[in-house]
């Protein structure tokens, strides 16, 4: 999930920053401000009314919203085993960065005593819905997943059901490698309570009995090494199961008593704490913007709390110790019956070799254009535009689009956008090489990549001490533009190729992540390109664009003028649609621009994996309007911008949302698809295919709930990918890829 940076509706703007919220002498909870609020204010009968003509969805309610439907993919048998799990866990680890964000930033503004009353129910509306959506969770694991996990050979030993095998092997794993990192702080004047890491494991340790000092000791902090993995394999003979794993949570509670000899352990229990992990940085006082990133990066983990997670079973006066230390209210602290942090069991999807448990295999088929002529990439795009569509399609001509470039002679220059890449890049490795080569590299880094900042640094240095070219975009405006260009001597002409994209250049999300990406030699766009680049890199004013669109300059105005064109021939009589495939959907200029478009007639069909802010289907303002959200075992993350156009088909591939951010404060850029060939094929595989009969998809109200779709089951076809629960996107596997039913 890539979280928004702007307020909580669509027509509301972002105000508060981490650093301006004291956390401390808070003299009403929230719930007691909102009822205080709410006298002032409509009555409850009114303000129901208002909520039912508000012509924008909330933005916080409609993220969790999608995170109920990712939870529906984990409640479906019809997924194999461990997919279910891995859902469940991209649960919690897309709720870990909404309370990191989205919640913090909610807390900040519901904290000032000029709050409004719209502030303070959002606040108090997400906390009511995110507590049900985490006893869903667990409910889920616990009566179900667990279970059938465990019939199935798979099974995680607790300590209280340790067996005297399983007892000795924990405890000898406990004495070598988990208690030498361990370091037990009771509590007392001169102990006060740890700083405890944004999201780390800990345990509240509830004591009884006299140290050796004779001091009095209740209660002590165990801090849970970040070191060591949260899922332990346990030897087949050992476990007495096929895939035996124990969590290291149980290991640490079985001996918590070796910690405190001579006391009592009345009981543990382990906590998390989540934090305020946005960063900020003085868009007008920063003069070195890595080194300001470095000193967020250092507080980041210690940014104000925003929620607890904690044993269900901790006695309720240590839940009261917790909440006091980090003057959190009981609506911030969530009891859960299972591990306090369910994302770690991603590890024992990994651990348990089980492919009739996963979903079927598939092999990403090479683009046919250059099939024959891997080697020969530069003559193939030169011969015509290449049109990529991950996962289904292979990324590799990519990376070799790189490394080609980094190793051919004739390649005197490669530039290139990186937002995300990851920590161990082939493609980042071949800029470094080129560099090397003396080839004059140039990259345009985006340091402020949410939780992506610290490996964009080490990438950054790395790249300096080989002597190529980092600039770090414009100040105040991240640069999300997906582009790369290599420039190469043929004959007596210097000839530019660009690679475009949705996606970013990460290998290990492009076989997860649903994007397009367009290898090129079109003239006009390449000159565009090398226009947009020179804007990163150097000063001036920009030049017209002959192509491509450009936030936060003409990307905006493209799109609503286009939508413009379309009310215009809807009027005239003439057929008129506007098509989208999108991630988010919160612009209020836009929205009300397809409103708009959908009173004068114009057929508008939206899809919108996550967030949107647009009613659809409301009598008199958006009846034209379609909205879908597709959820399978891909990401969809692809943005496409498809207007009718009188029969021209405009289509446009981007990196940019419908939101305020990308439109207006990101460098973003959307690129035309102009051959005959790969348009009809962003149409059919883009946005078609998910329209036309998918019983998977999700469609949205105009109160903002989500339904599927009707489904009779996979035909035979479908069934070949089994279990993928996005018939869609089985489709495409079956039409694209090459795959294997084992």
């Amino acid at each position: 999930m890539d979280s928004e940076n702007s307020g909580t509706s669509a027509s509301k703007p972002r105000t508060a920053k981490r650093k301006a919220t004291p956390q401390a002498g808070k003299a009403r909870t929230t719930g007691a401000r909102l009822a205080g609020a709410g006298q002032k204010g409509k009555s409850s009968l009114q303000q129901s009314i208002r909520a039912r003509q508000d012509p924008f969805v909330n933005r916080e309610l409609s993220l969790l919203a999608f995170n109920e439907r990712v939870l529906a993919q984990a409640e479906d048998t019809k997924v194999p085993l461990l997919e279910r799990l891995r859902y469940l866990t991209i649960v919690s680890n897309n709720l870990d960065e909404f309370f990191e964000i989205r919640v913090a930033e909610l807390k900040q503004l519901a904290e000032s005593p000029s709050a409004s009353l719209e502030i303070l129910q959002t606040l108090a509306a997400v906390q009511l819905r995110a507590r049900a959506l985490v006893r869903r969770q667990y409910g889920l694991l616990n009566r179900e997943l667990l279970p059938r996990l465990r019939e199935q050979g798979v099974v995680i030993h607790l300590s209280e059901e340790w067996s005297p095998s399983q007892r000795e092997w924990a405890e000898q794993f406990f004495h070598s490698e988990v208690e030498p990192l361990l370091t037990p702080i009771a509590l007392d004047p001169v102990h006060p309570f740890p700083r405890v890491l944004n999201k780390s494991l800990n345990f509240v340790v509830d004591l009884d009995g006299r140290d050796a000092f004779g001091r009095d000791v209740h209660i002590a902090i165990v801090q849970a090494p970040r070191a060591l993995p949260r899922v332990l394999p346990v030897p087949r003979e050992i476990s007495g199961h096929p895939h035996g794993l124990m969590l290291l949570t149980s290991v640490v509670q079985g001996f918590m008593h070796r910690l405190f000899p001579g006391l009592k352990v009345v009981s543990s229990h382990q906590f998390r704490v989540t934090r305020n992990s946005d960063l900020y940085v003085d868009d007008e006082e920063v003069t070195d913007l890595k080194a300001a990133l470095q000193d967020e990066l250092v507080q980041r983990h210690f940014g104000d709390a925003v929620r607890i997670e904690v044993s269900a079973a901790c006695p309720e006066p240590l839940k009261q110790r917790l909440r006091g230390e980090y003057k959190l209210e009981l609506e911030d602290l969530y009891p859960v019956e299972g591990p306090v942090n369910l994302v770690r069991l991603q590890q024992v999807i990994e651990l348990v070799d089980r492919p009739d448990m996963k979903f079927a295999s598939f092999q990403p088929a090479w683009p046919k254009a250059v099939s024959a002529s891997r080697n020969q990439l530069f003559d193939a795009i030169r011969g015509r535009d290449l049109l990529l569509h991950h996962p289904y399609e292979s990324f590799e001509p990519v990376q070799r689009f790189l490394s080609s470039a980094a190793t051919d002679p004739h390649v005197v220059a490669i530039k290139q956008t990186v937002y995300r890449t990851g920590a161990d890049s082939v493609l980042m490795a071949s800029l470094i090489e080129a560099a090397r080569r003396g080839k004059e590299v140039t990259v345009v880094l985006e340091l402020m990549a949410r939780f992506d900042e610290e490996t964009n640094m080490q990438w950054a240095s790395r790249l300096e001490a080989v002597g190529a070219h980092v600039v770090y975009g414009v100040v105040g405006h991240k640069t999300h533009a997906k582009m790369a260009m290599v420039i190469r001597r043929e004959g007596r002409q210097l000839v530019r190729y660009v690679h475009l994209g949705t996606g970013n250049y990460h290998p290990r999300t492009a076989k997860v992540y649903e994007d397009f990406g367009l290898l090129t030699a079109h003239p006009g766009i390449c000159a565009d390109v090398h226009e947009v680049f020179r804007r990163l890199t150097g000063l001036g004013q920009a030049e017209t664009l002959r192509h491509l669109a450009q936030a936060p300059f003409t990307l905006m105005p493209m799109v609503l003028d286009s939508i413009a064109r379309e009310i215009k021939h809807a009027r005239e009589g003439k057929k008129a649609m506007v098509r989208a495939k999108l991630n988010a959907l919160i612009d209020p200029e836009v929205i009300e621009a397809l409103y708009e478009a959908s009173q004068a007639g114009v057929e508008v069909e939206l899809i919108i994996r996550g967030v949107c802010a647009l009613r659809p289907g409301v009598k008199g303002l958006s009846e034209n309007i379609r909205v879908c959200s597709v959820i399978g075992r891909f990401l969809e993350h692809s943005r496409i911008y498809y207007f009718y156009n009188n029969g021209i088909d405009d289509v446009w591939l981007s990196s940019a949302d419908w939101m305020q951010r990308n439109l207006r404060r990101r460098v973003e850029i959307a690129f035309p698809i102009l051959d005959s060939a790969a348009k009809r094929r962003v149409i059919d595989e883009g946005l078609l295919v998910h329209f036309d009969e998918n019983p998977s998809a999700w469609e949205m109200d105009a109160d903002g709930d989500y339904q599927r779709q009707a489904q009779d089951g996979p035909t035979d076809a479908l069934r070949l990918i089994q279990g993928s629960q996005s018939e869609s996107q089985n489709q495409l596997l079956k039409r694209l890829s090459e795959f294997s039913e084992t």
